[in-house]
């Protein structure tokens, strides 16, 4: 059994080590396939051509494909992702400081959305009838509304008519713990709504497939309390798909925050990004593909793992 899950971890390590491999190949020839050159960008519009192909030839982008992209890699590995043609900042360095609001947007908004997702489709399932036609309503209707449409109206409501947030903004933990979460706390909400509602009719839809298992009609038959049948029997059942759909949701928020950033002022990954492409910044585009990939190969790297510790026959095998 050891050895079997040990041999299981490997092959998925060495897979998602490929899988950032192949993406930094093809970030790396998407950038080289972008308009200009290095010197073009960092030297600006009104460069002679004899200062930019001495910036090209400095930085190394007149040698063979093949060697730049071994270069660059060799230093990735080491942390160093380059410097920034507009500013000359380290990327490494600047997305660094960009994770951490990132990474605070996706799990808060995952936590939130799990907590009343989970709730909400429980309760559809278990109430039926009337509750469950309303709940499945609101929950269709949210799936449906832009997150920015949701944001705008957030930011009327709670900042600008009861100032009870502010509108825009991010305060580092390491200032003002208390600033930190009043500052995540909008587009956390507006970034939960649409989410909440996906993990609401997952778990409603495995919570209906768990309770009409044989076991659990069993278990009403011999008395167990129903508080136990519903939180510890059929909601272990039905956890497979609600955990994968809790993963796949941070997933989406972390690779999709570029609208909740930009509207609540966030310094985040996704605004890096759209920032670095309008600008046609080559190191700091491959260094944000390069950090989102690796930490969704992470999270799918630990929800393949916990789906083989929950479910009883793909841990068996």
């Amino acid at each position: 059994m050891e050895v079997t899950l040990a041999l299981f971890i490997t092959k998925r390590l060495l897979m998602a080590l490929a899988t950032v491999l192949v993406v930094a190949v093809l970030a790396f020839l998407l950038v080289h396939a972008m308009p200009g050159s290095p010197g073009a960008v960092s030297l600006g519009a009104g460069a002679s051509q004899e200062a930019i192909n001495e910036v090209n030839q400095r930085l190394g982008w007149n040698d063979p494909l093949v060697a730049q992209f071994f270069t660059w890699l060799s230093a990735a590995v080491q942390g160093d992702l380059g410097i920034s043609l507009i500013d000359g900042r380290s990327v490494s360095a600047d997305l660094a400081s960009r994770l951490p609001v990132t990474a605070s947007l996706a799990a808060g908004a995952t936590l939130l959305s799990a907590v009343f997702g989970i709730a909400l489709g429980v309760t559809a399932a278990v109430r039926g009838g009337m509750v469950d036609r309303i709940i499945g309503g609101v929950a269709g209707m949210a799936v449906a509304l832009p997150a920015f449409w949701i944001g705008i109206i957030f930011v009327y409501l709670l900042a600008v008519q009861s100032s009870v947030f502010p509108a825009t903004g991010y305060v580092p933990f390491e200032d003002s713990p208390q600033d930190w979460a009043l500052s995540l706390a909008l587009p956390v909400i507006t970034l939960a709504v649409g989410g909440a509602a996906f993990i609401a009719r997952q778990t409603r839809a495995s919570m209906l497939e768990a309770l009409q298992q044989e076991h659990i009609r069993t278990l009403r038959a011999t008395a167990t309390p129903t508080w136990k049948i519903l939180y510890v029997h059929a909601l272990r059942y039905a956890s497979l798909p609600i955990v994968a759909g809790i993963a796949l949701q941070f997933i989406q928020l972390f690779g999709g925050s570029v609208i909740a950033e930009q509207l609540f002022a966030m310094p985040g990954l996704g605004q890096a990004v759209q920032n670095s492409v309008s600008t046609h910044d080559a190191p700091s585009v491959q260094g944000v593909v390069v950090i989102a990939t690796v930490v969704v190969v992470a999270v799918n790297l630990v929800l393949e793992l916990t789906t083989k510790f929950l479910d009883p026959k793909l841990r068996a095998s």
